[in-house]
């Protein structure tokens, strides 16, 4: 199991960095084609796919750093750094989304002249880039957090560039130049939509909420009701890195039943019914008496 996690994280680590030096490759030409044109549209997909590129470097840091074992305080390991680039992946995203906002908004009002030839072309190649890079991201574990947010980045990169080339074409056809800024508007509310949901999600597992899919309440339920157990309390489930989910809970169980005979029962049932593997259960016999501390009567 742990050879394939090991695998699993070195093929992921592999597909980011082709995916890398795709958009690295085409980000220095859209920079220059979108200052040469005047287009804001282009200089918003250079932008993003700035951001790209800082994330997809920041997801191949965390993978690697994620595949080093626990050791001294770091007792989970580094699994974290995952969860951490995807959260600077959507805040990344929701702040430059912001901020082509205001710029398109203001070139609507006073539109530059926009070169349109020079944006169909470039958002053309840009796109054809794109798709490659999209491609090898699409092939890693997109279960985890980390590549999701790298996903999420360069499928929205592409929907801008197609928006782009539209604006581009529309321009140099027309002569209309607020397509570019309504095709920047577009840009950024892509970006908009796809950061939301990486900051919630990280949000969510770094505040330790439970993972979604996993109910404290029916899993409580559950062991509740299993035989030999008399209470369940104490219950915290959370979620340490993307696909790891982690248990605790105080278990009662009544007199004379097998502590731990019940705790490996009940292990097997989380693990079988909630796919948790990482459980602490902290099992007791039920007290004969219960320690009554109501006011006696006088």
């Amino acid at each position: 199991m742990h050879d394939h996690h090991d695998h699993r994280l070195a093929a992921d680590r592999r597909a980011l960095t082709i995916a890398l030096v795709l958009v690295a490759s085409i980000l220095g030409a859209e920079i220059v084609a979108g200052i040469v044109a005047h287009s804001l549209a282009l200089l918003a997909d250079a932008g993003h796919m700035l951001t790209d590129a800082a994330a997809l470097a920041f997801a191949v840091v965390a993978s690697t750093m994620a595949a080093r074992p626990a050791a001294g305080r770091w007792t989970y390991g580094y699994s974290r750094l995952e969860i951490l680039a995807a959260q600077a992946n959507g805040i990344t995203l929701l702040l430059l989304g912001a901020l082509i906002v205001v710029e398109a908004l203001r070139r609507l009002n006073a539109p530059p002249d926009v070169d349109g030839a020079i944006v169909v072309g470039t958002a053309v190649v840009g796109a054809f880039v794109n798709v490659l890079a999209l491609r090898q991201v699409a092939r890693a574990n997109r279960a985890n957090l980390n590549v999701e947010g790298s996903y999420r980045h360069l499928l929205t990169d592409l929907y801008a560039f197609a928006g782009t080339a539209v604006a581009g074409a529309v321009i140099w056809a027309t002569g209309f130049q607020q397509a570019d800024a309504i095709a920047s508007l577009a840009v950024a509310g892509s970006m908009l939509w796809a950061g939301w949901p990486l900051v919630r999600r990280s949000g969510q597992v770094l505040l330790e909420a439970a993972p979604e899919g996993l109910a404290p309440d029916e899993i409580t339920a559950i062991m509740r009701s299993h035989s030999g157990v008399t209470d369940v309390h104490d219950l915290h489930v959370w979620e340490i890195s993307s696909g790891f989910p982690a248990l605790s809970a105080h278990v009662l169980v009544g007199r004379g039943e097998d502590c731990h005979g019940i705790r490996r029962e009940l292990e097997a049932v989380l693990h079988e019914r909630f796919g948790i593997d990482h459980t602490t259960l902290q099992v007791e016999h039920t007290a004969d008496r219960l320690l009554d501390i109501s006011r006696p009567d006088r």
